[in-house]
């Protein structure tokens, strides 16, 4: 297995950067996910690992080797670099058997007959399809189509598996049959994963920690539960979990990572990051001290918009499960949206002020009905955190 670096990595097509000045450091046998939206230069990054693309400017080690050197223009080829690669589309051969895709690399590489049958048992007890051997791949469920790439990057024995959405193609069922695949799969092994994804739920399931993408930017890299709980900037804070993001109006730190926060004409306790401190003091005049208070503006119209947020503002992030339905809660709102999610109601509050915040029910709220919400827990971030 590997340790993956990449150090100031950049990609150009043309003027665009599809991936612009990435560092990222892989521990041996992490398994970390790369998320954003369509276009933000997560296969772009994958394809630079794998040897596809060459990096304009940066260098790419698998190691402690360099594989890939911009400035020098060094280039490993992708079959010298020893990456096991899943695909989206499986990419099997029709023709063959399954045992015979899976050893088909093997066959390239002109191993033994008994040490490639060895080879061939061993990954597919690794992904439980021992019985399968002998089918053709038009026999097999899309989950099994998957499984059969996945034991071909076993086979290799590589250094580390790069996977590009491999569960795009599969029902809602079928991917969570092969999230467990893949967890089995890591566990059993210990191989260094890197996992594409536009889906959250995959990555929130499966990674170690996940680098959120963003315009060629990593923007975060997290474990889930820090990204989810303590996004960095706005972009972060709107693209994972869901919730809202909401302008900031005054704010009183109160020590320990914590503070007041107005929202309308109530005040909540929430976590500050220290980076909002920063804001908070640059705003204040004055380093801050427990007790102080400051109003800090934001503009409402851009509240999911990262690239056009005020300079120097803070956001509000609130998660569904930190807001409760509660007759004496200090926060109104009128239920503009009621959606059965399976043993809970997920409700749309439009706020006094016109803010609207989702919200976990256990019983089912009237369209148009006001009710009443108190709030546990927040997050308030700078959102110009991230570059």
């Amino acid at each position: 297995m590997a340790v993956i670096n990449l150090h100031n990595v950049t990609k150009r097509f043309g003027d665009y950067r599809a991936v612009n000045n990435v560092s990222l450091d892989i521990a041996d046998g992490e398994f970390v996910a790369l998320l954003g939206p369509s276009g933000c230069g997560k296969t772009t990054l994958l394809r630079l690992l794998a040897g596809f693309e060459e990096p304009d400017d940066g260098t790419i080690s698998l190691a402690g080797q360099v594989v890939a050197d911009g400035q020098s223009r060094r280039m490993l080829a992708p079959e010298d670099r020893n990456l096991g690669i899943v695909f989206q589309s499986y990419a099997l051969w029709p023709h063959m058997s399954v045992a015979r895709n899976v050893g088909y690399p093997l066959e390239v590489r002109k191993m033994s007959r008994a040490e490639r049958d060895r080879r061939i048992r061993d990954a597919l007890s690794i992904v439980s399809l021992e019985d399968y051997a002998n089918r053709s791949p038009s026999e097999l469920s899309g989950g099994q189509r998957q499984r059969v790439a996945l034991a071909r990057c076993l086979v290799m024995e590589p250094r580390a598996v790069l996977l590009d959405e491999p569960l795009a193609n599969l029902d809602v069922h079928l991917r969570e049959t092969m999230q467990d695949a893949f967890l089995d799969f890591h566990r059993r092994t210990g191989a260094t994963m890197i996992y594409v994804t536009h889906d959250q739920a995959e990555a929130m399931a499966m990674a170690d920690r996940i680098a959120v993408m963003d315009r060629g930017h990593i923007r975060q890299m997290a474990a889930p539960e820090t990204l989810y709980r303590e996004p960095s900037d706005q972009m972060v804070a709107g693209f994972v979990g869901a919730g809202a993001v909401l302008p900031v109006g005054g704010i009183t730190l109160q020590g320990e990572g914590r503070c007041a926060v107005r929202l309308g004409d109530a005040s909540i306790t929430a976590r500050i990051s220290q980076a909002a401190c920063a804001v908070f003091s640059q705003n204040n005049g004055h380093g801050p001290a427990n007790g102080n208070s400051v109003t800090v503006q934001a503009n409402p119209t851009n509240l999911t918009d990262a690239h056009n947020s005020p300079a120097g503002g803070l956001g509000l992030c609130l998660r569904p499960e930190d807001i409760a339905v509660d007759d004496t809660g200090s926060l109104g709102g009128r239920v503009d949206d009621c959606v059965y999610l399976g043993g809970r109601f997920r409700l749309l509050v439009q706020l006094d002020n016109q803010q609207s915040l989702p919200v976990y029910s256990n019983q089912r709220a009237r369209i148009g009905e006001r009710i009443s919400l108190s709030i546990r827990d927040g997050w308030v971030f700078s959102r110009q955190e991230a570059a």
